[in-house]
């Protein structure tokens, strides 16, 4: 089945890649090349951060605003919903897709990382990767130097404490904490 795909459908489909494939290469150098630009931006001038946001990502809602310094993979596999939010130092490794719903705040110093590697050793060192999709709802909180791994969910009106590594999906409604992540509390409707 993936023998007939490219390098960046395999990723996007969640098998095993080559990152070094020449495609993928220049679509990293060039979200380097705009992460320059976007993290050099003008506070003031919010019309030239949109354009930016808009030239890369995959999609961006309104009233979206982005602290720099903001770090991607790719770019072009962000959503962003309406209302977000985005603290300095933000890492988003964006080599399979990453959707963040309305009114979703991330503090700073945030990491999603849908990449992930062979658990074998010998196939890890071989090269090749893998990665899954994040998935953020809606109205979320994602506290300051919390880590989101590869596949996750997280549902809407959720709370993550700060420094958690979640590596398992979230229920909606809740506020979980920790490394590992566990849900601590459940909110009233």
């Amino acid at each position: 089945m993936t023998t007939d795909m490219s390098e960046k459908e395999k990723m996007l489909a969640g098998a095993l890649y080559d990152p070094f494939d020449p495609e993928l290469k220049e679509m990293r150098r060039r979200a380097r090349r705009w992460a320059q630009a976007f993290n050099r931006s003008d506070a003031d001038d919010a019309a030239g951060r949109r354009r930016l946001l808009d030239d890369l990502l995959e999609s961006v809602g309104r009233r979206v605003w982005i602290e720099p310094p903001v770090y991607v993979d790719y770019g072009c596999f962000i959503t962003l919903g309406d209302n977000v939010y985005i603290n300095t130092n933000c890492v988003i490794l964006d080599c399979n897709r990453v959707r963040i719903g309305n009114q979703t705040q991330l503090g700073p110093n945030v990491t999603l990382s849908p990449a992930t590697h062979p658990v074998n050793a010998a196939e890890r060192v071989a090269g090749p990767e893998m990665a899954y999709p994040i998935t953020i709802g809606n109205r979320v909180w994602i506290g300051a130097g919390a880590i989101i791994g590869p596949g996750v969910t997280i549902g809407d009106d959720t709370t993550i404490g700060a420094g958690s590594v979640v590596m398992k999906d979230v229920p909606p409604r809740v506020v979980a904490a920790g490394n590992p992540a566990h849900v601590i509390r459940t909110l009233a409707d």
